[in-house]
């Protein structure tokens, strides 16, 4: 059976006993039908309050244009933690609609390391992401409003940055000129989409304890800039407190189920190329008061999502993670390594080494999954486990797809292990640094660069946000492709000798950080020949094919 066939034949426990099994009881939720709902204001901050739990974070080495299972991996270790007698919860990303209409399909895990009800998971779910599209297009029909009518606060319209956003890959949009036909439609302009993923509501919303300090942050939001170059927030067009009623209920976070019956939360999808990720700190910080362990994953590899999980998100929750799961495959590793035996395993062996010593600059010890193929020879996974055991990390062979928890206890074991011992988190820069010596950190201590170059404009810019920072800590989220260490996509394995450039630096005031892009990193994809929706259909039942 292919995923969706798995996830349709699986029996769901009604949402009330999955929250029973959480420590909630049926007033700590708000039901969104008989198998999803959302905790209550009251439910988050008694979870706060109780003891915190082990937090876990589950990365990846540089993957491959179909991943390597990072989601499967971290409902599977859930699964197995339960199945060795603790109380477990995986956190995990919602999907977005343009990987699922375009090249992935959906992004609930897979096999039998699934969250359910996965069909309404992939599309539209509690309403989360067209939440934050709505509040993130109010912004900007307000933005365009204010100009219209008079413009009192002196918006220089050569200087408006903020895009619009849609939940869908579309490259039409990319750059387009609105206020045309006439006096009436405003003053014509060029403007743009982002993907919903890439809004920095998205990345706000994810980054904010509550709804005050949503409804903060929102307002630091920087759309445009004056004459005299001075910044012009979504609190100076009064717009922050009807973005946050729009975002009342999707700052809550979402309850569901694992395949094995256990809890799990989906909330927040900000993309870990483009913006920070990882899954929201409301999410993040109940499981911790839910559960012994907090199973949570960060976007793409170690050196995107993983590296802006310990240096972004971390610093939000105040703590690090107690074991870091490091995940690879076979087929990854012969894929950096150019050739599809053992001579490509062993040279690919190269981009795993990387990650692993990027992550040890953090303390938490480090476990690697290999994430089990049928195609998989033990030979293969001998040459894997004797390469770890040289620099001094355990290997193990986990199977989350074809067996579940059960394929999974061997790790989850581990898991409990490194998560008892003592280490000591630390971040990789600290934050009372200039911006560039942050991006140059990175770039040389995660991604192995020899040299940063960063282009005036994204020098002068840097500069600028940190002059116009709101109350907030500012550090640095690099978007770069996600396809290797450097930001060219067809680098495999672990370059060297090679030169980071920033091209530019969007300062993003709400979630606290500035994007510097490296390479030509999309804000809007686009669809593909066959994207994958020519493959979804609904029958007259409304039963779904094709979606996985």
């Amino acid at each position: 059976m292919n995923n969706l066939e798995i996830a349709q034949s699986a029996k769901l426990r009604p949402i009330e006993q999955i929250a029973e099994e959480a420590g909630l009881s049926a007033r700590d939720i708000l039901p969104y039908g008989r198998s999803m709902a959302k905790l209550t204001d009251e439910a988050i901050e008694a979870a706060r309050s109780r003891p915190q739990g082990k937090l876990i974070l589950v990365t990846a080495i540089t993957p491959t244009p179909a991943g390597e299972g990072k989601t499967t991996t971290t409902i599977g270790l859930a699964q197995g933690l339960r199945r060795l007698g603790r109380s477990a919860i995986p956190a995990t990303r919602e999907p977005a609609l343009g990987p699922i209409f375009g090249i992935k399909g959906g992004a609930c895990g897979g096999g039998y390391s699934q969250v359910l009800p996965m069909e309404e998971i992939n599309l539209f779910f509690t309403g989360d992401f067209p939440a934050v599209a709505a509040a993130h297009n109010l912004l900007s029909a307000m933005l365009d409003a204010h100009i219209h009518n008079g413009n009192s606060l002196g918006i220089d319209v050569r200087s408006v940055f903020w895009p619009r956003t849609v939940d869908m890959n579309d490259r039409a949009l990319r750059q387009i000129v609105v206020g045309l036909g006439g006096r009436a439609n405003g003053f014509p302009r060029e403007d743009g989409f982002v993907v919903t993923p890439a809004s920095e509501v998205m990345a706000t919303l994810c980054l904010s304890r509550s709804l005050d300090e949503l409804k903060r942050r929102l307002g630091c939001i920087i759309v445009a800039e004056r004459t005299d170059r001075t910044p012009v927030t979504a609190r100076d067009l009064q717009a922050n407190g009807a973005m946050a009623a729009l975002l009342r209920d999707a700052i809550k976070p979402n309850l569901v189920q694992t395949i094995e019956g256990g809890p799990a939360f989906v909330h927040g999808g900000p993309f870990g190329n483009i913006a920070h990720g990882c899954s929201s700190i409301v999410a993040t910080e109940c499981g911790l008061g839910l559960a012994d362990y907090l199973v949570t994953e960060a976007g793409f590899g170690s050196d995107l999502g993983g590296e802006k999980f310990l240096n972004i998100v971390c610093r939000q929750l105040g703590r690090g993670p107690d074991a870091i799961v490091l995940v690879a495959t076979i087929r990854a590793l012969k894929h950096h390594g150019g050739s599809a035996d053992l001579r490509g395993l062993e040279t690919g062996l190269g981009n795993l080494f990387r990650h692993i010593a990027h992550l040890r600059h953090y303390g938490p010890p480090i476990v690697v999954a290999v994430n089990r193929f049928p195609s998989d020879t033990p030979e293969e996974f001998e040459l894997v486990r004797e390469a770890c055991a040289s620099v001094g990390v355990d290997a193990v062979w986990a199977d989350p797809f074809g067996r579940g928890g059960e394929g999974c206890l061997e790790l989850a074991e581990r898991v409990v292990g490194l998560a008892a011992q003592p280490s000591e988190f630390r971040h990789l820069y600290p934050t009372d640094i200039p911006l560039d010596r942050m991006i140059e950190t990175i770039a040389k201590k995660v991604y192995g660069a020899a040299s940063v170059a960063i282009d005036l404009p994204a020098q002068r810019r840097l500069k600028w946000a940190l002059e116009h920072r709101c109350s907030l800590d500012m550090v640095v989220c690099i978007a770069k492709t996600q396809y290797s260490f450097s930001q060219d996509p067809k680098l495999l394995n672990a370059p060297e000798d090679f030169e980071i450039e920033i091209r530019e630096a969007r300062p993003s005031a709400g979630a606290g950080f500035v994007v510097a892009l490296a390479g030509d990193i999309m804000l809007m994809p686009g669809l593909g020949k066959e994207p994958n929706a020519v493959k979804i259909d609904v029958d007259e039942r409304g039963r779904l094919t094709g979606l996985f």
